[in-house]
């Protein structure tokens, strides 16, 4: 049984607070950089990649390509400025997507 890793792509502020506790963090400061990593961390050992919603909003394709495979799951979490509600968006939708309704907000499916 492998054991995966954790990582998370951001700007420097935003991901300090992961290091402290094990997560590999890996500091960029443009889409494109946070698209070269992305696609390195896929193709290691990495099971869970979260990574800012402010980076994530231009790998809106690649991001929804990977949530289709099992491993890596990609989150989308907030940068240290606030969220853009594009993660909980996508929160939103898996579960739809899974069990047919929105348990989150209420509305059914």
């Amino acid at each position: 049984m492998s054991t995966y890793k954790i990582a998370v792509i951001g700007d420097k502020d935003s991901i300090l607070g992961f290091k402290t506790i094990g997560v590999d963090t890996f500091s960029v400061t443009s889409s494109d950089s946070a698209l070269t990593v992305l696609k390195k961390l896929v193709s290691e050992e990495y099971g869970v990649i979260f990574i800012t919603e402010e980076l994530a909003r231009d790998l809106e394709d690649i991001i929804a390509e990977l949530n289709k495979r099992f491993l890596p799951a990609v989150v989308l979490i907030p940068n240290s400025k606030g969220t853009l509600g594009i993660g909980i968006q996508q929160i939103k939708k898996n579960v739809e997507k899974a069990i047919g309704t929105d348990i989150l907000f209420g509305k059914e499916g």
